[in-house]
């Protein structure tokens, strides 16, 4: 499968990228199969540098902050209003009450909302499939609903943590995973609140506990250098490490 990061600030958006946002492709019944991880506020015009939007099939949010999730308003509007007709109605997983908070983020009744345009659906307790991709939600610890990704696909493991601190389900989340993308928002010796988000020492220190084999930092917040982070996370991960950057694609 491929990976390629639409936006990677954390937080919001920044000067050099969209809120969070990544899309994974892989080859599914003849046909290329387009998923996207979140779709924070920004990255839903950085997205038409890379693929025609109108092609996604599916969209997993991890949470719901704007960072992570405000750009499916514009998505709708694209989806509903094209000038080619309206586009078929696609799945969007997340959590609970999704489809509700969704639609007064673009003031809109709740009925119909945006519930033509997208099939909402809560996560399930067990693995699901979309498309060619095996996909197992698990609670993560942060102030709201929020869930880490574990996604499978063409024999290959992506751990995503969507926002989250330290905590056993994001090590089980990244087991032995091949490729995990890991969100750093905050620094060591700072007073950081605790289950909001990870240092980038906590990330690498959670890479390696999950025995992840590479580790990609995402999530930096634009006020935080991301050099520190990836020192940081030097300092706990012996594996592969490197920083998410916009535009990146990533053979999985």
């Amino acid at each position: 499968m491929r990976l390629t990061v639409i936006g990677c600030s954390g937080s919001y958006p920044g000067p050099d990228s969209p809120a969070s946002c990544y899309l994974l492709e892989s080859e599914f019944e003849g046909r290329t199969f387009r998923l996207i991880l979140d779709m924070g506020s920004g990255a839903l015009g950085a997205l038409h540098r890379h693929i025609d939007p109108v092609t996604v099939d599916a969209v997993l949010l991890s949470h719901l902050h704007a960072d992570h999730c405000l750009d499916l308003t514009g998505f709708y509007v694209l989806r509903k209003y094209h000038p080619e007709g309206a586009c078929p109605r696609i799945p969007v997983w997340g959590p609970e009450d999704t489809d509700r908070r969704m639609a007064k983020a673009y003031d809109l009744d709740e009925d119909p909302g945006m519930n033509e345009e997208f099939d909402f659906t809560l996560y399930p307790s067990e693995t699901f499939s979309v498309g060619p991709f095996e996909v197992t939600a698990q609670l993560v610890a942060h102030p709201v609903t929020a869930y880490g990704l574990r996604i499978c696909a063409d024999g290959r493991t992506l751990a995503y943590s969507g926002d989250t601190g330290t905590c056993d389900a994001l090590v089980e989340t990244a087991r032995d995973a091949d490729f995990f993308l890991c969100e750093a928002s905050f620094i060591e010796g700072a007073d950081n609140p605790p289950d909001l988000h990870l240092t980038g020492a906590e990330a690498g220190a959670m890479a390696t506990r999950a025995g992840a084999r590479r580790l990609v930092l995402t999530h930096v917040p634009p006020w935080h250098d991301p050099a520190t982070m990836l020192a940081e996370a030097h300092q706990t991960y012996d594996g592969p490490v490197e920083l998410a950057a916009t535009g990146t694609t990533y053979e999985i």
